[in-house]
């Protein structure tokens, strides 16, 4: 495959892509149903800014953006049964289990793990440690850009994050789970293996606890926003979005099979922070996953990092112990 030069880099020359909003199919059909597909996002956006900022204090809770979240999801699900961007995509019985295995994984195990060694803990300590007299600044902003900053500032931590999975080796064995799925769908942010999964969640968010306002604005925004990054439904995007917001097509870059296509678009929710780091290629790709699109079990998810780090272990080990210098070519 030829390929097209993005930059410095020639992308797609070992699986088919498509590189330029120009050369992205749209969604076809009457004009209520291309206005539908073309302001349902920034609708949803706007919907959700205005319902947490008037909201009372007596719904503005976290339990309430959970039953957001759900809610929304299991409206993604619909849209992707009746709307599928691809036939290839379409969700099985099968799938759908696993994605539900790791939802579960998430909401259950990972989340208690995370308040006893992870992010939740990590934060709690610092926050019984600082003097948080010194945020009054912070507090005193406008509310939404309070919201704006904890978000960016979110993102900008899991682009870095993100980034090094891609650039390290001991990170990159537990995210490389990750880039084996073979479709994207609702879900599919949730596969992955428990080490990453775990790592992907720390961050910065928690430290805005006290400001619970803020706070649930800046989780509108992820999920108005990172939710379209695993979803099998096509949109006629805005031009103002995807210069500035994640979308489906460009993650689903992030999971070709090109190599190439799969070290960019590394962000969650804000592509200009791609941008402005350049590493943000836009373009689409059906064909998804390592190893020419081969699917990995529950069993192996679970195992690989471990089982692939320690090959790789042995192979150092013998090579030292056998004086074998020659190159072994990066991952």
């Amino acid at each position: 495959m030829e390929g097209v030069r993005v930059g410095k880099r020639m992308i797609g020359t070992q699986a088919p892509v498509t590189i330029g909003w120009e050369n992205i199919p749209r969604v076809e059909g009457g004009p209520f149903k291309q206005a539908f597909f073309t302001w349902f996002q920034p609708a949803v956006l706007f919907g959700l800014i205005l319902f947490w900022y008037y909201a009372p204090n007596s719904i503005a809770k976290a339990s309430t953006a959970i039953g957001i979240g759900i809610g929304f999801r299991v409206l993604m699900l619909t849209m992707e049964h009746f709307f599928p961007r691809y036939e290839s995509w379409r969700l099985t019985w099968k799938e759908l289990a696993t994605d539900l295995f790791y939802v579960g994984l998430g909401y259950t195990i990972l989340n208690v793990v995370e308040d006893f060694i992870g992010a939740g803990a990590i934060i709690e300590a610092v926050q019984h440690s600082a003097d948080w007299e010194k945020f009054h600044w912070f507090t005193g902003l406008p509310l939404l850009l309070q919201a704006f900053l904890i978000s960016f500032i979110f993102d900008f931590g899991q682009y870095w994050m993100h980034r090094g999975m891609h650039n390290w080796y001991p990170l990159w064995l537990p995210h490389s789970v990750h880039h084996y799925i073979t479709q994207l769908n609702i879900n599919k942010g949730a596969v992955g293996n428990p080490v990453e999964l775990f790592l992907i969640g720390l961050g910065v968010g928690g430290f805005f606890d006290f400001l619970p306002r803020a706070a649930l604005l800046a989780g509108a925004l992820g999920l108005a926003v990172g939710t379209y990054q695993h979803i099998n439904v096509r949109f006629n995007t805005p031009r103002w979005w995807r210069f500035t917001f994640n979308t489906t097509e460009h993650h689903s870059l992030h999971h070709s099979q090109d190599f190439e296509a799969s070290r960019s678009n590394f962000c969650n929710t804000w592509i200009i922070i791609d941008r402005f780091f350049g590493t943000c290629v836009d373009g689409e790709a059906e064909l998804l996953g390592m190893e020419g699109g081969r699917r990995m079990s529950i069993r192996e998810q679970m195992t690989y990092p471990f089982t692939e780090g320690w090959k790789s272990i042995k192979e150092r080990i013998d090579r030292t112990r056998y004086g074998q210098t020659s190159a072994v070519p990066a991952e």
